[in-house]
């Protein structure tokens, strides 16, 4: 390796570690975590968590940046789906290949809403059916966000404490469990509400 080169890789390292050491990287997630709420159908972990591998002191702030990224694209879903759903809506669902998801999921959200927004939250179904289901019935915005924030709060605090935990060991078992994970979240979540509500 030439002089310049390995000059190149120090001053690219130093860069990275400014950055990760600033707040910019709390925004960088922030936006990222609202974006992957409204269009982008790529899970949010394949990020989130080898930047909580790299910065695991720092995983409340950055579980909390992606918490609130996300509450903020979910409240645009859910406008989407009240104000304009026929337009802006109706594409999100044919250019990402939602509509049979859109169609199942409101037989279930029309039985259930509550517990199903939980399940959506949490589980790999796509979150912007959620929104814009939710929003599309006028169903009740503060509930559609409380929905939200426990199901949401749930999977990037959760996922952050096991980081924290683990460490790398975190990507061969996300892989592999989950979706038994999110089911296991989700029951957390419900018997939680549950406890809020009767007491």
């Amino acid at each position: 390796m030439t002089t310049e080169v390995k000059s190149n890789n120090a001053k690219a390292n130093r860069w990275l570690e400014r950055i990760l050491a600033s707040n910019h990287v709390l925004w960088m997630i922030f936006v990222l975590s609202m974006l992957e709420s409204i269009i982008i159908p790529v899970p949010l972990e394949l990020v989130l968590i080898p930047l909580l591998i790299h910065e695991r002191k720092r995983w409340f702030a950055i579980a909390t940046a992606t918490l609130a990224g996300c509450l903020v694209g979910a409240t645009i879903g859910y406008s989407v789906g009240m104000f304009l759903f026929d337009t802006a809506g109706q594409w999100v669902l044919a250019f990402f290949g939602y509509e049979q998801a859109f169609e199942n999921f409101q037989q279930e959200f029309s039985e259930n809403g509550f517990i199903t927004l939980l399940l959506v939250g949490i589980t790999p179904i796509p979150f912007q059916v959620g929104m814009l289901t939710a929003g599309s019935t006028d169903y009740p915005y503060l509930l559609f966000m409380l929905a939200s924030l426990i199901a949401r709060g749930i999977r990037y605090y959760g996922l952050a404490l096991l980081v924290n935990w683990l460490g790398e060991r975190i990507l061969h078992w996300w892989e592999n469990y989950q979706t038994r994970l999110g089911i296991g979240a989700l029951l957390a979540g419900i018997a939680i509400f549950l406890l809020v509500v009767l007491v």
